[in-house]
């Protein structure tokens, strides 16, 4: 099907959309698809094995756990965080796990093959799942890729799946693949950017579901903050991370001296944006429930710029709860559009092109919002997005120990504040300008291409190199 904006807003279990999202997903289908064929009963072993980037940074990322989840029948979008810890506590201490929920193997986290060194040829992220029967006999395989934000695709149909995206946007009623395709629709439609994004959405949706749907979206978002900001103490993983957000939201409550509890002082919008963004991804580092938006290593960025748009942006302070919730629809909307440009033309997944597949994506894709919900032209929006990424390409991923911890968390309030400054310095001009959005997102593809391996989620190099773990 062709990329709409909740494939790009789904929301799972941190933390990663790629590593924990994606590979819990390719597992629940295959747990699936062998329940379907009827040969359960016939299984009598298990085995996993992981390539790349997903042994190198699995057990920092999650990815074992997950995987043992997914093939327990369970999807990240609809697992609970409770779940999550009732269920590995529970294979942890039995070493048993129920296979499609239904037959108990004696299996676990070190059971898995990892293969760190072995790349398959569709994507880095590559996972095997074989079961046999009591002879050894094979009786279900496959293999997956994780290629960011949670999508995955089978070994064997990449060119099918390719087909069927090009076949699904056919049938779209205002297709477009490229900034220049979409701002001519823009432009012989008379609509912008996220009117053109609901209307391809409405194809398969009514208005009201894809409202009601987007403002579900942003109170997972919400949902996400008021979690974290009750949550102290270290993260998990052993870096010894100590959570910020919780006695910065305190610090910032305390600036607002007896005024209302929904006043923001304008003067701390930078603090608030760099809270929103630490607390959600606080939470993903934590396993918590987010929203890829459009990975969760990226995941708060998204919630930051909006939060801004909501409380910071002209006008706001007035604003009833129907226009703000027609802020977050139109800027989720906006904010899809782009994020469809950069799945389609590039990547955005970290083990493939770097961090600026996920943050300089995320970061594009939030000045683009912004600049929508503030009354850009489709010219300016489309310039916000391009002026966000110019200033992310060649940002590397590097996470210390494979956590997505460091330097991931303060490099979401940061991209957050280039998305707002970038969208501003949009909205000063006439949306001309002489670097396009297409330009820019072949170069991020072409410049992930070049870099060098061990910057694309590997902790083989970078500051998971230089900066000792304890």
């Amino acid at each position: 099907m062709a990329v709409g904006v909740f494939d790009l807003f789904s929301i799972g279990i941190g933390p990663s959309s790629s590593h924990t999202v994606g590979p819990m997903r390719a597992a629940a289908v295959f747990a699936e698809e062998l329940k379907a064929s009827g040969n359960l009963d016939r299984v009598a072993s298990l085995r996993v094995d992981l390539y790349g980037s997903l042994a190198a940074t699995g057990h920092g990322h999650g990815t074992m756990t997950a995987i043992l989840l997914g093939l327990e029948g369970f999807h990240p979008e609809k697992i609970l965080p409770e779940e999550v810890e009732d269920r590995l506590a529970a294979i942890a201490q039995t070493g048993t796990l129920q296979l499609a929920g239904s037959v108990a193997l004696p299996y676990g986290v070190k059971d898995m093959v990892l293969r760190p060194l072995t790349i398959l040829p569709r994507h880095t992220n590559g996972m095997t799942f074989t079961v046999s029967d009591a002879d050894g006999a094979v009786v279900h395989s496959a293999t997956f890729f994780s290629v960011g934000g949670g999508f995955i695709v089978r070994e064997g149909e990449e060119d099918a799946a390719l087909k069927e995206l090009a076949e699904s946007k056919k049938e779209l009623p205002l297709p477009f693949r490229t900034a220049a395709e979409l701002l001519g629709r823009c432009q012989s439609k008379g609509l912008s950017i996220g009117e053109i994004m609901f209307v391809n959405e409405r194809a398969s949706r009514t208005e009201e579901e894809i409202r009601e749907g987007l403002l579900h979206i942003y109170s997972v978002m919400e949902g996400c903050v008021e979690v974290s900001l009750k949550r102290e103490g270290l993260l998990p993983g052993g870096l010894k991370v100590r959570r910020r957000a919780p006695d910065w939201h305190e610090r910032l409550m305390k600036e607002n001296r007896g005024q209302d509890p929904d006043y923001r002082d304008p003067k701390y919008w930078q603090e608030w944006v760099n809270l929103i963004a630490l607390a959600v991804n606080e939470e993903n580092a934590s396993g918590g429930r987010v929203v890829t938006a459009p990975t969760n290593g990226a995941a708060g960025i998204i919630p930051a710029v909006l939060y801004y748009a909501l409380h910071f942006a002209p006008g706001m302070d007035k604003a009833t709860q129907q226009d703000r919730d027609d802020v977050v629809v139109k800027f989720l909307l906006t904010a899809g559009a782009i994020g469809v440009l950069y799945k389609e033309q590039a990547s955005i997944s970290g083990a493939e092109v770097g961090c600026q597949g996920e943050v300089g994506s995320a970061s594009s894709m939030a000045a683009a919002g912004l600049a929508e919900v503030m009354g850009g032209t489709p010219q300016q929006v489309e310039n916000a997005a391009e002026i966000a990424m110019e200033h992310n390409l060649g940002l590397t991923c590097d996470p210390i120990g494979g956590l997505v911890q460091i330097p991931c968390i303060e490099r979401n309030a940061i991209a957050a504040a280039k998305a707002i400054n970038a969208a501003k310095m949009a909205l000063w001009g006439d949306g001309s300008h002489r670097v396009s959005l297409d330009e820019v997102i072949v170069t991020m593809r072409e410049t992930g291409k070049d870099m060098s391996s061990k910057y694309k989620e590997t902790a083989m190099g970078g500051l998971a190199v230089n900066v000792v773990e304890c």
